[in-house]
């Protein structure tokens, strides 16, 4: 695998301040390392620059494991899923504006968006999924990553659902999209809590302890603190509502479990299931 370390060396240092950690536990390979200064928990591999092609290739999005087994075949459920994120922040807007859709894959979550009035770009580094984006759903979906994009403007909304926990550098990337975040402008941030009571009782057998595609694992007071220090102030959290297709479900207990329970069998992949979400978050940040 590209992003690992020589066997026998010392683990990365903390991605967000640099200090020394200490390895919880190793899966797959990895270290699962939490930072001895500020409590971050991160894969302890270093990564190299082809990181993000080797691990977000296409079967990544149709190969199951880690990732999905059928990504474009959820694409009713995200659709819906970008639309509930929309009126999240909708209070908090002054109206649908301009949003940047960060890791936008095939676009669904800022179909979502457009359906409930934004205009917007999307960023994806993988190149079919991006085009689908721009061919299928007729949206602006440019092939990159953030921190590569040469995407021009500025935004009232900066999208992250499902992206901040696979960032090779977190802070490199909060900063390019404040770069691109007007003055007064939101973010909004989705993503796995590993203080869940989910991912505690779990414990290594979490369904997102699973580098190289998951390589940080954020807590709701860490995110705030992270963001805070760039002068975003939290406006708003809560759990999200979250479907997911029964085959997408079943990929990830195969992934974890090597097995599946006798009855998941015989679920149709296509069902769509409500997960319970406890270890999910989402929080809405203002640019001060």
């Amino acid at each position: 695998m590209t992003t690992q370390t020589a066997p026998g060396s010392s683990p990365a240092a903390c991605p967000l301040c640099g200090s020394s950690p200490r390895v919880r536990f190793v899966t797959d390979g990895y270290p699962v390392c939490d930072c001895l200064r500020c409590g971050h928990r991160y894969a302890g591999q270093r990564t190299r620059k082809d990181h993000v092609a080797a691990v977000y290739g296409d079967a990544y999005f149709s190969g199951g494991g880690a990732g999905y087994p059928d990504y474009l075949g959820e694409a009713e459920l995200l659709i819906r899923h970008g639309e509930r994120c929309a009126r999240i922040v909708a209070p908090h807007a002054h109206g649908p504006g301009r949003v940047l859709d960060v890791g936008a894959a095939a676009g669904f979550i800022l179909k979502g968006f457009a359906n409930e009035g934004w205009e917007g770009v999307g960023v994806e580094p993988n190149a079919a999924m991006a085009a689908h984006g721009r061919e299928v759903l007729g949206l602006d979906v440019r092939t990159g990553t953030l921190e590569s994009s040469a995407i021009m403007g500025m935004f009232d909304l900066v999208s992250f659902v499902q992206v901040v926990a696979h960032f090779r550098d977190p802070l490199a990337a909060f900063r390019r999209a404040d770069a691109m975040t007007l003055p007064g402008g939101l973010w909004l941030v989705e993503t796995w809590d590993c203080s869940s009571m989910t991912a505690r009782l779990l414990g290594r057998a979490w369904h997102e302890y699973s580098p190289p595609s998951v390589l940080h694992w954020w807590t709701p007071r860490l995110l705030g603190e992270t963001l805070g220090s760039l002068g975003y102030r939290q406006l708003a959290t809560g759990t999200p509502h979250k479907w997911l297709g029964a085959g997408h479900a079943k990929s990830l207990l195969r992934h974890k479990l090597g097995a599946l329970p006798w009855f998941a069998n015989a679920l149709p992949d296509s069902l769509a299931l409500p997960y319970p979400s406890e270890d999910l978050f989402w929080a809405v940040y203002r640019k001060e």
